[in-house]
């Protein structure tokens, strides 16, 4: 849960122009073995036959430094994988140690053969204030991060990371570390805990000279099952992400999360008065949006409930989903360390046929903002049998609005509510502008329904801040703990905008 806080260290690391100081320690790889597509493919399999061990742990003296001591060492970017090249990407490593108990084998591949990184604790920078630890066989590096001259001007800025369990990130230009994704996601939520897979060995092809993409293979491995992972990364103002996967089964698996999507939200305008901050949003994304196999497009508002809470939106064959960052604006946060409007939004694309499922939206109880409490995940319907191959394959892309426009339906904006002196919820949907809505908006037909307590019929009236259509009705609870809301505009029996979906839930 705090690994948000180490990659915000390690974030903070100033690029530095290839052409600077020469390298003191750079990377250095080994003798290299045969690889080919079929490598990580086969090494899964044979794992998924066998029963799961876990991989030894490097010594306890790294695995119980403080926070602030895993800060005090860091990779010297002079040391960097093809610094001094033309090669058009960097890669970095990262220190082992802290959360980071087990080292990740990295490899790299050059005419069909692969060479692991061999370990080097002089590839890092210390300050004379971090301990002197003793060394193992099983030292290593904890994961790796990319870096390209992403502005034309010489100096190579980081755009993903892959570090932690089977964790990683992603950036568009000019953007900062938001929400995380994972290779895969297995029983969140259940009782007895989730079980979090690893990436425990990756697998980096030399780029050409010319290109702006890089092709990255991971292998993975948890007790449930194994995984073969293959990534075809492309940076841009949206980083964009080709995932194509196999998952091979040691035990049926009953509950799987395909694409999981990581992230944090404290708080926004529906609930602002349950925290004291001068903040008026803390947030890493404010909506789950979805586009349905049925065409339909959802937008979920976020929240942080007071008690576990797990909606499913069952559908067949989807269009795509995501985790949204739509406040995109500094004083919607008015925060100049977090800088939440700059990060990014992730939007998943399937590919091929998914079948029948649900997206799943997991919010769990936070009270501090260093807490990822946001899983959404695709959960496919039926279970996957011990022994059993599954195939997977989607787009994944970073960036502030990487969703498809659908020009016909108008966005949801914002949502607020707050109490009434004279009792009741007073509910607040702002909707964008757009080319289909109607100047006199008393042609829109408002479609409301709550499933407890009773709401008025609502006022309907521009903003004149936004040009935008506000619906604000107030909602009686009547005793109720929890009510589902649906809303849509309508104009002749079409629709106009996005669903809107929420749940309310009593805090007291």
């Amino acid at each position: 849960m705090l690994r948000r806080d180490v990659l915000k260290a390690l974030a903070a690391l100033a690029a530095i122009p290839s052409a600077a100081l020469a390298a003191d320690a750079p990377l250095r790889t080994g003798a290299p073995t045969p690889f080919n597509a079929q490598t990580v493919r086969n090494r899964a399999r044979e794992m998924a036959a066998s029963d799961y061990t876990p991989r030894p742990r490097i010594p306890k003296e790294w695995q119980d430094i403080s926070y602030d001591q895993y800060r005090k060492i860091w990779f010297d970017t002079r040391n960097a994988l093809w610094e001094n090249t033309k090669r058009p990407q960097r890669l970095d490593v990262f220190p082992p140690g802290l959360y980071f108990p087990q080292a990740v084998e990295i490899n790299i591949v050059e005419n069909s053969g692969a060479a692991p990184l061999l370990f080097d604790l002089d590839v890092f920078d210390r300050t004379d204030t971090f301990p002197d630890l003793p060394l193992n066989d099983h030292m290593g590096y904890s994961g790796l991060r990319l870096r390209a001259d992403l502005l034309g001007s010489g100096t190579y800025t980081e755009y993903a990371v892959f570090q932690g369990a089977s964790y990683f990130r992603g950036i568009g230009t000019g953007e900062i570390y938001g929400l995380s994704a994972r290779g895969l996601a297995l029983k969140t939520g259940e009782p007895e805990g989730e079980e979090f897979p690893d990436f425990i060995a990756f697998w980096i092809e030399t780029p050409m000279s010319s290109s702006k993409s890089v092709t990255l293979h991971a292998l993975m491995d948890s007790p449930s099952c194994t995984g073969a992972f293959r990534f075809d990364i492309t940076h841009g103002n949206v980083l964009d992400m080709e995932i194509e996967a196999t998952i091979f089964a040691r035990t049926e698996m009953t509950h799987v999360g395909i694409a999981p999507l990581t992230s944090m939200f404290l708080f926004d305008s529906t609930d602002r008065a349950r925290f004291s901050d001068f903040r008026p949003n803390v947030h890493d994304s404010d909506g789950l949006l979805i586009h349905n196999g049925k065409g339909e497009a959802i937008w979920r508002p976020l929240a942080n409930p007071t008690t576990l809470q797990i909606s499913a939106f069952s559908d067949e064959n989807p269009k795509g989903f995501g985790l949204m960052q739509r406040k995109r604006a500094f004083d919607d946060f008015n925060d100049l360390e977090a800088l939440y409007h700059k990060r990014p939004s992730v939007w998943i694309t399937p590919r091929g046929t998914w079948g029948e499922g649900a997206v799943t939206l997991v919010e769990i109880p936070a009270d501090l903002e260093i807490y990822d409490n946001i899983v959404a995940y695709w959960r496919p319907s039926a279970p996957i049998a011990a022994g059993a191959e599954y195939p997977m394959r989607y787009r994944l892309q970073w960036g502030a609005d990487p969703a498809p426009s659908i020009p016909a339906l108008v966005s949801v904006r914002g949502t607020a509510m707050g109490g009434r002196p004279e009792g009741g919820i007073v509910m607040v949907i702002d909707f964008d502008d757009g080319g289909s809505l109607p100047q006199d908006l008393s042609e829109v037909d408002v479609i409301l329904r709550s499933s407890h307590g009773t709401t008025t019929s609502g006022t309907l009236q521009r903003n004149p801040e936004t040009n935008g259509p506000r619906l604000a009705f107030t909602f009686q609870p009547d005793g109720a703990d929890f009510s589902e809301f649906r809303v849509q505009l309508h104009t002749n029996d079409q629709p106009l905008s996005e669903i809107w979906l929420y749940r309310w839930t009593k805090t007291a």
